[in-house]
């Protein structure tokens, strides 16, 4: 195939392994070896570039790749970039993932009298994410000093640099390490897939479309489940409701019966044996969950 489709993923880090596992369980096989920059797509139209999560938005920005994988966090930095030189972004946000999962929070020294973002008029605060805090700042009208600060952010207080600090957390360990407390979260990241607004001949705009289409096929099934029991016809209203998530139920007559019919049900949230215990009350019986492996809406 001569035309191919860049995929910009993280070289190495959090987003990496699930990143290549997504795309595998859209049925990408890849060959790849440790030491190679760049996988190859053995049967469809894909190279995968692994290379820094910081410049996959500028990847796709330029359009040297037409999808990457990132978190929302750089995607969203990235964006507030552009738009502060004047640029418009050349990407969506297409979806979001199940993975990659962080936010990005202010922090406080336990020894100063900063509690919340109501004591940061005239401070300063230190981050890796300087567009993000400044558009926060702007929208709350918090009059703030932001600086730029790449890496061991939580040493800015410590050093002199900052009042305060805004990065990214998890655990909250390293916050504590360096005595800073957990304030206020301004954003809730997870792993998101960006794709190229550049106009793309009609053969790679069929793929892209198509592997976007099955991301959400899988996302859609991750906590899908399908369920099949035996039930009173007059309870299938109260046992729909039951169901998070669901669609209409098929429903299907069993041979001999006539007040007992089989239902099967695609159920898109997480079923608890709570739920299950439910619908046995309402008249359920033989009630059978299984995982789903693939699905097209």
């Amino acid at each position: 195939m001569k035309e191919r489709i860049k995929i910009a993923v993280q070289k190495s880090g959090r987003l990496t392994e699930h990143s290549i596992t997504l795309l595998q369980k859209c049925g990408l096989i890849i060959s790849h070896t440790k030491d190679q920059l760049i996988g190859y797509g053995e049967n469809m139209p894909f190279d995968i570039m692994f290379v820094r999560d910081d410049d996959i938005p500028g990847l796709i920005q330029e359009n040297l790749c037409e999808i990457g994988i990132v978190g929302a966090n750089v995607a969203r930095e990235k964006q507030l970039s552009y738009e502060s030189s004047r640029s418009s972004s050349n990407f969506d946000l297409e979806s979001s993932l199940d993975f990659g999962h962080c936010k990005l929070s202010f922090a406080y020294p336990e020894s100063s009298s900063i509690r919340s973002v109501n004591d940061l008029d005239g401070k300063t605060i230190a981050t890796s994410y300087p567009f993000t805090v400044k558009n926060y700042f702007t929208k709350n009208s918090i009059d703030a000093n932001v600086t730029e600060f790449s890496g061991a952010v939580e040493l800015a207080p410590s050093l002199g640099k900052a009042d305060a600090i805004c990065d990214l957390v998890s655990t909250g360990n390293t916050l504590r390490a360096h005595n800073l407390m957990a304030g206020e979260t301004i954003l809730e990241s997870v792993a998101t897939v960006l794709k190229s607004k550049s106009e793309q001949s009609e053969f790679k705009s069929m793929w892209i479309e198509k592997i976007i289409e099955r991301i959400n096929g899988v996302l859609q099934v991750n906590e899908s489940k399908y369920i099949m029991m035996h039930a009173p016809k007059n309870a299938i209203n109260e046992i729909t409701k039951l169901l998070p998530g669901t669609e209409s139920p098929t429903v299907i007559p069993l041979d001999g019966v006539n007040d007992t019919v089989a239902v099967h049900v695609v159920c898109k949230e997480t079923v608890f044996w709570e739920t299950l215990e439910e619908l046995k009350d309402v008249g359920a019986s033989s009630i059978l969950v299984v995982p789903v492996e693939k699905m097209l809406m």
